[in-house]
């Protein structure tokens, strides 16, 4: 899987906002917001591919819990990811 790579995430208040550029009319009831584990997923495996692997790498590096905990909290940002058109 991959990141899209139209996607560009924008602080704004204090919160990191996805932006998807290009759309002539935004829908403001959607704003998709990322938490600093979501946002540190997108820094590390934006612009390659990656697998679900990789993910739980990136955690586990970063935060102190377990694999199965990191993969639990990968395979939910991902499916999200997923559904909201991120992932190409």
């Amino acid at each position: 899987m991959r990141i899209n790579p139209n996607i560009k995430i924008r602080d704004m208040v204090s919160e990191h906002i996805v932006v998807m550029p290009g759309a002539v009319q935004t829908d403001m009831t959607r704003v998709i917001a990322l938490n600093d584990s979501a946002l540190l997923l997108y820094n590390a495996l934006s612009g390659r591919d990656f697998e679900l692997e990789d993910a739980v790498r990136v955690l586990t590096d970063e935060y102190d819990v377990t694999p199965d905990v990191a993969r639990r909290d990968a395979e939910a940002l991902l499916a999200d990811m997923r559904k909201n058109n991120l992932l190409v």
